[in-house]
């Protein structure tokens, strides 16, 4: 048993209002969608001596669902071999006139999670989220249904911070999506930087939106990362431009050899 915090005083508003859990190591599922925080969270929960037995991976019929992220996820499998960790993969099941889509997509994130129970014995989930308290709460909702704990080793970070701390613990990743004013179709493709960091906390604070994108402002893609064995090479991909917001789509990609 110990305390677990992660580096509170760097990367939150007010440590003394951060309460550490305290909890034995476990063993976790990450619900995973490729992109920054879901990785940097099974990151850091590998870090603090959590074994993660698998990742699950849910495949939206919409890209405006508020808990799926939907651009190139099918490119997790990439991901997932390079980290060496065994994923699950599952499509959102059918609705009907009787059940709405976030009725259909706790169904079908139930499922996964009795999956995952049974075969790979996890106890809990590791989640990426940081502040949003809708994906927050239905997540230990359906967590509690299964018997399982949750851990939120990312919740409450100071968004210029988190930034820069992925950086500084070699995360690359690509702007896979835009959909906030401020965000043109030249983020499209773009791996971020420090430079980049700067630019956004600017732009955050003139167009409004959260500069770490949990609200949907955009969506990333992780191509390295101390968690993999091999980087992910992206060889060809298209952007899509609507004057608003744009997605970069992944055509093909593969991961680069060691040898």
């Amino acid at each position: 048993m110990r305390i677990m915090s992660y580096e509170a005083s760097y990367l939150f508003p007010n440590k003394d209002n951060i309460t550490c859990q305290t909890i034995h190591d476990m063993n976790l599922a990450s619900f995973f969608s490729g992109g920054k925080d879901s990785t940097y969270s099974v990151f850091v929960a590998k870090n603090l001596g959590h074994t993660v037995k698998c990742l699950l991976t849910i495949l939206p019929t919409s890209d405006e669902s508020l808990l799926l992220h939907h651009p190139n996820i099918r490119w997790t499998k990439l991901q997932s071999e390079s980290m060496r960790i065994p994923q699950i993969i599952s499509n959102v099941g059918s609705s009907d006139d009787t059940m709405n889509n976030d009725t259909v997509e706790g169904n079908t994130m139930e499922g996964v999670l009795v999956c995952a129970k049974n075969d790979y014995n996890i106890e809990g989930i590791v989640h990426g989220g940081i502040s949003s308290i809708y994906q927050k709460k239905r997540f230990e909702s359906l967590c509690k249904k299964c018997g399982l704990e949750v851990f939120s080793p990312l919740w409450g970070m100071l968004p210029h911070a988190y930034m820069n701390k992925l950086l500084d613990d070699n995360f690359e990743y690509v702007i896979t999506s835009v959909s906030s004013g401020g965000l043109d179709d030249s983020w499209l493709g773009k791996t971020i930087t420090k430079n980049d960091v700067k630019i956004l906390s600017g732009m955050s604070i003139r167009h409004g939106f959260n500069m770490n994108f949990e609200g949907g402002e955009a969506e990333t893609f992780v191509t390295n990362c101390p968690l993999f064995s091999r980087p992910i090479q992206i060889s060809d991909a298209k952007r899509f431009w609507d004057g608003y917001r744009g997605r970069f789509e992944i055509l093909e990609a593969g991961l680069i050899s060691n040898a």
